[in-house]
């Protein structure tokens, strides 16, 4: 049995959740609306402003999805109420970055600038010339738009040149070594 499915989730107060007949998860909250298609083999139950979520069967497939179900509607909650962001540093001489309106800018080291235009539900900040901050309220989407402006440099490990997550730690490697 896992141990995270078997938590029981907190409501809070601003926040609505619906669990349709098929198992649409819809959660409305202060920062917007996110909706999520939960197996069937999952039971999601509403009482009293705590969310709990069960097994159906206990076949393997139901196991697998118990405790994930069981996050997928916490991050969905998080992200109504609080939102999630992810920070990128630029690392590297001339690497910089500016935003234009939903277009985001960054000097790479490139012959050209690269351009990357705001999906929906995301908004990209440059708090400095060598720090961007992804806000929004869906984890997933975050975190996957995160992780597609740092694959236009990712950390090399003789330098510590490109894009890093904020607090990553890049292992450094020494360079060849001259004859001794």
């Amino acid at each position: 049995m896992s141990r995270i499915g078997k938590l029981p989730v907190e409501l809070p107060a601003s926040v609505e959740v619906k669990v349709s007949d098929d198992n649409l998860a819809t959660v409305k909250g202060p920062k917007g609306e996110l909706q999520e298609q939960i197996s069937k083999s999952i039971k999601v139950e509403i009482s009293d402003g705590v969310l709990t979520v069960s097994r159906g069967s206990d076949t393997k497939e139901s196991n697998k999805l118990y405790g994930l179900s069981r996050t997928l509607i916490n991050n969905m909650i998080i992200g109504v109420t609080t939102g999630f962001e992810k920070r990128l540093q630029l690392v590297g001489v001339g690497y910089r970055a500016e935003k234009k309106g939903k277009v985001l800018v960054m000097n790479l080291g490139y012959s050209h600038p690269v351009e990357m235009e705001d999906p929906d539900g995301i908004q990209t900040e440059v708090a400095s010339p060598t720090e961007i901050v992804v806000k929004g309220i869906s984890k997933e989407l975050v975190g996957n738009y995160a992780a597609n402006i740092r694959k236009w440099r990712r950390p090399e490990p003789y330098k510590g040149k490109g894009i890093h997550y904020a607090g990553e730690v890049v292992r450094r490697k020494e360079g060849k070594s001259g004859k001794k």
